[in-house]
């Protein structure tokens, strides 16, 4: 079964399979030998074994923070550590079962099932026997499902096991609310630049875990770098060290590329070559995607054309689906932009084309281009309010029939049963206004639609007010519907009356033409 159940070493024990996993990645020192010291990650090996060592999360565990004195005082419950890759959720867990002594058993959500968990929990009930707590480590809990998460409720409610979950998804659309509610959400932040750096300098420096036995220096400005490209993680920023560190030595070993005289250094050029690009947090389905999204949404609703690239930006060079954006965009040129500019819709379609017409890598300026516009556009959710009431009134209102006289004639039974009567044909009438009725009785009156004062909108809003004066000038009179329509209305068919043909009208003394 692979499935790692271990116990934190004694402060003086050395060697062994539970020394290893206990130490949280640690050698047993200097005198260690290098050859296998060389084949564990310099991100493990430099993996912080006390609270002290921890970087970047000062919130949970500086002097006096809850945590910190939570696993001080032994009285670790249940928690959930939910934060971005590298920013310690799996050492915190190897820390707190060290300090407080308990049996530590780890599981992989990605690699072990039920079968898995249901044995972890057995040697937890053993161990319980013995008079000893076991703490039970579940890395990327929120890939179990829900099955596998009910099956751990039992445990955790009677105490057999103190849970740690560690995920970097949001607890509250991943883990259950039956087992939230047994377990505290701690929250692990990125770490900042310079808790970065100072974790790059103490690999470069620590000659026992780190490169301080290579003799290795890195400029300043190296450094920095690597602490941009990592973007808040650890794990990738040491790596970026380790490989920079591979290729500064190879460089400076005889038959290396030329270099200056000194101890080998690590420069810019090394970390471009071992970084190759930015490491970008970004999952599709993930939490992350809908924090950058929703930034994208609200600096172009803001009119920030530059928040809104940048977003844009950061979205399509982790890798998202341009058409998804696309998608995102046309919504949006529909929602927040509306008629306060018309053109947005087909700045979006013709964006949407361009993409599909060019393909990437070039195709992302026709969506950058869409994004400014939409940015810069006047802005108006009118038809988005208009119609979230039309949608209210449906659910809110009973379904009335259509009224009679918006109704199609085609046959004389429908004639006669009074459909068509007294429906007014707009081009029959002075400016095409008509007082007919077009909504049914119950909703009679209604105004859905009530446009704003922004861009074009202010010209529908003018055009609106003239109808209603129109209206208001007729008021008191009763226009009836005419016989036939006038004679320059030469269409065979009525397209809002299906059926009804216009009759032309008779010449001076009824002679044919």
């Amino acid at each position: 079964m692979e499935m790692e159940l271990f116990d934190p070493p004694e402060p003086d024990r050395t060697g062994g399979r539970g020394a290893r996993a206990g130490s949280a990645g640690s050698t047993s020192g200097p005198s260690a030998p290098r050859g296998a010291e060389k084949d564990v990650p310099l991100a493990d090996r430099m993996r912080p074994r006390t609270i002290d060592e921890v970087l970047g999360q000062d919130r949970l565990l500086g002097p006096g923070k809850v945590l910190r004195r939570a696993i001080e005082r032994d009285e670790v419950r249940s928690v959930i550590f939910w934060g971005p890759p590298g920013t310690g959720k799996t050492t915190l867990a190897r820390i707190i079962a060290q300090r407080t002594g308990a049996h530590f058993i780890t599981l992989s959500a990605v690699l072990h099932g039920v079968k898995d968990l249901r044995a972890g929990i057995d040697e937890a009930r053993a161990m319980r026997r013995r008079g000893r707590k076991t703490i039970l480590f579940i890395d990327e809990i929120h890939r179990f499902n829900k099955a596998q998460q009910d099956g751990l409720l039992p445990s955790v409610e009677d105490g057999t096991v103190i849970l740690i979950g560690a995920t970097t998804e949001n607890p509250s659309f991943e883990i259950i609310a039956a087992l939230l509610s047994r377990a505290r959400v701690f929250v692990l932040e990125a770490l900042g630049e310079s808790s970065l750096l100072g974790l790059l300098q103490s690999a470069l420096e620590d000659k026992e875990r780190g490169l301080g036995r290579t003799g290795l220096r890195a400029e300043e400005d190296a450094l920095r770098r690597i602490a941009s490209l990592a973007s808040g993680d650890a794990r990738a920023a040491l790596n970026i060290l380790e490989l920079a560190a591979a290729i500064a030595l190879d460089e400076s070993a005889p038959g290396g590329p030329a270099r200056g005289e000194g101890a080998p250094a690590i420069g810019e050029a090394e970390v471009s070559e071992a970084a190759q690009r930015r490491v970008l947090l970004y999952d599709k389905s993930g939490e992350e995607h809908y924090n950058l999204i929703s930034a994208l949404h609200k600096t172009l609703r803001s009119s920030d054309p530059d928040g809104a690239l940048y977003w844009l930006g950061r979205m399509l060079e982790a890798g998202e689906d341009p058409m998804y954006l696309l998608r995102r965009l046309v919504r949006f040129a529909t929602e927040d932009v509306g008629l306060a500019d018309p053109r947005a819709l087909q700045v979006a379609m013709a964006a949407q084309q361009a993409f599909h017409f060019i393909g990437l890598p070039e195709g992302k300026l026709a969506i950058a281009e869409l994004t400014v516009y939409l940015a810069a556009a006047p802005k108006s959710d009118s038809v988005y309010r208009a119609y979230g009431r039309v949608q209210r009134a449906i659910e809110d209102r009973p379904a009335e029939p259509v009224p009679k006289h918006l109704r199609n004639a085609p046959t004389g039974l429908m004639k006669d049963l009074g459909y068509g009567k007294g429906y007014q044909h707009a081009h029959q009438f002075d400016d095409a206004v008509v007082e007919m009725e077009g909504l049914p009785d119950g909703l009679r009156g209604e105004r859905f639609y009530r446009p704003g004062k922004r861009g074009f909108e202010a010209e529908i809003a003018s055009r609106l007010r003239r109808r209603e004066e129109i209206l208001a000038e007729r008021m008191g009179k009763s226009l009836g519907v005419p016989e036939e329509p006038p004679s320059k209305d030469c269409r065979p068919t009525d397209p809002a009356m299906p059926g009804r043909r216009a009759r032309r009208p008779k010449p001076p003394g009824g002679a044919g033409e």
